[in-house]
Protein backbone atom coordinates (compact mmCIF):
# COMPACT_ATOMS: atom_id res chain seq x y z
CA UNK A 1 0.00 0.00 0.00
CA UNK A 2 1.06 3.55 -0.65
CA UNK A 3 0.04 6.94 0.73
CA UNK A 4 -1.38 7.55 -2.76
CA UNK A 5 -4.15 5.07 -1.91
CA UNK A 6 -5.29 7.19 1.03
CA UNK A 7 -8.48 9.12 0.33
CA UNK A 8 -7.20 11.98 2.50
CA UNK A 9 -4.06 12.32 0.37
CA UNK A 10 -6.05 12.16 -2.87
CA UNK A 11 -8.34 14.94 -1.66
CA UNK A 12 -5.42 17.02 -0.36
CA UNK A 13 -3.77 16.62 -3.78
CA UNK A 14 -6.92 17.88 -5.55
CA UNK A 15 -7.12 20.87 -3.22
CA UNK A 16 -3.45 21.78 -3.72
CA UNK A 17 -3.75 21.59 -7.50
CA UNK A 18 -6.96 23.63 -7.61
CA UNK A 19 -5.53 26.29 -5.31
CA UNK A 20 -2.34 26.47 -7.33
CA UNK A 21 -4.29 27.07 -10.54
CA UNK A 22 -6.73 29.49 -8.91
CA UNK A 23 -3.99 31.55 -7.31
CA UNK A 24 -2.12 32.00 -10.58
CA UNK A 25 -5.10 32.39 -12.92
CA UNK A 26 -7.73 34.27 -10.91
CA UNK A 27 -5.91 36.50 -8.43
CA UNK A 28 -4.59 39.99 -9.16
CA UNK A 29 -0.81 40.09 -9.75
CA UNK A 30 -0.03 41.73 -6.39
CA UNK A 31 -2.00 39.02 -4.58
CA UNK A 32 -0.20 36.19 -6.37
CA UNK A 33 2.92 37.11 -4.41
CA UNK A 34 1.23 37.84 -1.10
CA UNK A 35 -1.70 35.70 0.09
CA UNK A 36 -1.53 33.68 -3.12
CA UNK A 37 1.92 32.43 -2.19
CA UNK A 38 0.82 31.67 1.37
CA UNK A 39 -2.26 29.70 0.31
CA UNK A 40 -0.21 27.68 -2.16
CA UNK A 41 2.25 26.80 0.60
CA UNK A 42 -0.38 25.86 3.18
CA UNK A 43 -2.35 23.68 0.75
CA UNK A 44 0.81 21.89 -0.38
CA UNK A 45 1.82 21.49 3.24
CA UNK A 46 -1.42 19.60 4.01
CA UNK A 47 -0.64 17.20 1.21
CA UNK A 48 3.03 16.65 2.01
CA UNK A 49 2.45 16.37 5.75
CA UNK A 50 0.05 13.48 5.14
CA UNK A 51 2.86 11.80 3.18
CA UNK A 52 5.41 12.45 5.92
CA UNK A 53 3.05 11.08 8.55
CA UNK A 54 2.41 8.01 6.44
CA UNK A 55 6.13 7.37 6.39
CA UNK A 56 6.06 7.26 10.20
CA UNK A 57 2.87 5.19 10.45
CA UNK A 58 4.53 2.42 12.47
CA UNK A 59 4.87 5.00 15.27
CA UNK A 60 1.26 5.89 16.02
CA UNK A 61 2.02 9.01 18.05
CA UNK A 62 4.22 10.37 15.25
CA UNK A 63 1.57 9.55 12.66
CA UNK A 64 -1.11 11.40 14.65
CA UNK A 65 1.21 14.37 15.14
CA UNK A 66 1.72 14.77 11.41
CA UNK A 67 -1.96 14.29 10.66
CA UNK A 68 -2.66 17.02 13.21
CA UNK A 69 -0.19 19.26 11.36
CA UNK A 70 -2.08 18.47 8.14
CA UNK A 71 -5.33 19.59 9.79
CA UNK A 72 -3.66 22.83 10.92
CA UNK A 73 -2.34 23.53 7.41
CA UNK A 74 -5.78 22.83 5.98
CA UNK A 75 -7.33 25.25 8.48
CA UNK A 76 -4.75 27.85 7.43
CA UNK A 77 -5.68 27.23 3.79
CA UNK A 78 -9.35 27.80 4.58
CA UNK A 79 -8.52 31.06 6.36
CA UNK A 80 -6.46 32.34 3.40
CA UNK A 81 -9.22 31.34 0.98
CA UNK A 82 -11.86 33.15 3.01
CA UNK A 83 -9.65 36.21 3.25
CA UNK A 84 -9.11 36.28 -0.51
CA UNK A 85 -12.85 36.06 -1.12
CA UNK A 86 -13.84 38.56 1.58
CA UNK A 87 -11.40 41.17 0.28
CA UNK A 88 -12.52 40.71 -3.31
CA UNK A 89 -9.18 39.43 -4.56
CA UNK A 90 -10.92 36.17 -5.47
CA UNK A 91 -14.12 37.20 -7.21
CA UNK A 92 -15.31 33.89 -8.68
CA UNK A 93 -17.81 32.65 -6.11
CA UNK A 94 -18.16 29.25 -7.77
CA UNK A 95 -14.40 28.63 -7.50
CA UNK A 96 -14.44 29.84 -3.91
CA UNK A 97 -17.35 27.57 -2.95
CA UNK A 98 -15.88 24.55 -4.71
CA UNK A 99 -12.45 24.85 -3.08
CA UNK A 100 -13.92 25.80 0.30
CA UNK A 101 -16.17 22.72 0.28
CA UNK A 102 -13.24 20.45 -0.54
CA UNK A 103 -11.14 21.98 2.24
CA UNK A 104 -13.98 21.51 4.73
CA UNK A 105 -14.38 17.89 3.60
CA UNK A 106 -10.65 17.30 3.91
CA UNK A 107 -10.70 18.61 7.49
CA UNK A 108 -13.56 16.28 8.39
CA UNK A 109 -11.89 13.30 6.75
CA UNK A 110 -8.60 13.99 8.51
CA UNK A 111 -10.39 14.19 11.87
CA UNK A 112 -12.30 10.98 11.17
CA UNK A 113 -9.11 9.25 10.04
CA UNK A 114 -7.43 10.07 13.36
CA UNK A 115 -10.50 9.05 15.38
CA UNK A 116 -10.66 5.72 13.52
CA UNK A 117 -7.13 4.82 14.56
CA UNK A 118 -7.59 6.02 18.14
CA UNK A 119 -10.18 3.30 18.74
Amino acid sequence: MSYKNLEIWQLAREVAIEIHKMSLEQLPKFEQFETGQQIRRSSKSSRSTIVEGYGRRTYQAEYFKFLTYAIASNDETIDHLESLFETGSLQDEETYQQIHSKCELLGKKLNNFIKHFER
